[in-house]
């Protein structure tokens, strides 16, 4: 059974990344209104006699998410019966169902109510807790056998600060990112890193301040990333899991901000725009599995060594 979860967990991931690069093509190309305004048909039939480009894309995406749906749901149950003893399982099995409900219905008022931009970047923020939530089950899932009724090791406030800030910050990033794109700002500024030769090279309109704005926060972003995993470099080698989940996270943020150049440089190239949103979502599931992480830290060190000597 446990291998059926591992099978189940894995397409569920793959499922959901493609439902969040599907909601990306859809904003890029805006196919949003592909199907008029009807929902869950597509202007009024289950499959319309006229197919544009816009409608093939958001009929794509709709029967992509439709699939996600069945397979999060599975994937709970099975999580649920088979892997109870993991005390972070309910939890994320519950949190996944929920956002992805939550990402449908806001999907549907986005088609109902038009597109506005503020439903359009809260619908993909969503979708991003969701995906979030079955990978860090799907991790779950395929971590090594372990007691998890007590903690075995420990992560001190500084780390607990940066995995906790990063998690937030990056949510945050995520926004100002979905702003440059709703806001058509994303080519405002063709020259990188800075707005332009004109005025030093500092914005002076609201659609170089919005993009600006978000690359200055991706900026940011890549500092911190660096900073924690230095920490952890330096005190916690010993403990691989929060080691290469850095490592991880500053690769992947290192792509983040080449893709974010390489958006500019190739006028909006569209692929290279979706490999954008591929890496901000898989970074911020490896900024939510290591705040999981930090839940199962012991309080102090001489909690530690005593559950230790006991054991």
């Amino acid at each position: 059974m446990l291998r059926v979860l591992k099978g189940v967990s894995l397409i569920t991931s793959f499922i959901l990344l493609i439902v969040l690069l599907g909601g990306a093509l859809v904003t890029k190309t805006n196919s949003g209104l592909g199907c008029g305004k009807s929902w869950p048909l597509c202007k009024g039939q289950i499959i319309p006699v006229n197919l544009t480009i816009e409608t093939v894309i958001e009929l794509s995406h709709r029967a992509a998410s439709g699939l996600a749906g069945m397979s999060v749901l599975l994937l709970a149950v099975l999580a649920w019966i088979i892997i109870p003893q993991k005390r972070e399982t309910k939890f994320l099995a519950i949190i996944s169902c929920v956002f992805l409900v939550a990402q449908a219905l806001i999907g549907a008022a986005a088609v109902v109510w038009g597109q506005i931009p503020a439903v359009r970047a809260i619908h993909f923020g969503i979708s991003l807790i969701c995906f979030a939530a079955v990978v860090m089950l799907t991790l779950l899932i395929f971590e090594r056998d372990r007691n998890y009724q007590k903690d075995t090791f420990f992560v001190g406030k500084k780390m607990k600060f940066h995995t906790y800030g990063l998690w937030i910050y990056s949510y945050i990033v995520v926004y100002t990112g979905a702003l440059v794109r709703h806001e058509k700002a994303s080519l405002v500024c063709p020259s990188w890193p800075m707005c332009s030769k004109v005025n030093n090279g500092f914005p002076t309109q609201f659609h170089e301040w919005v993009q600006m704005g978000h690359r200055l926060a991706a900026f940011m972003l890549f500092v911190w990333v660096l900073i924690a995993f230095l920490h952890a470099f330096k005190h916690y080698k010993q403990e691989r899991g929060i080691y290469i989940g850095w490592l991880i996270s500053l690769v992947l943020v290192s792509l983040q901000v080449i893709c974010g150049a390489l958006i500019i440089m190739t006028n909006l190239n569209i692929y290279v725009a979706l490999t954008h949103a591929i890496l901000i979502s898989c970074l911020f599931a490896i900024f939510s599995f290591q705040c999981l992480v930090c839940t199962r830290s012991q309080k102090s060190k001489s909690q530690l060594l005593q559950n230790k000597t006991v054991s």
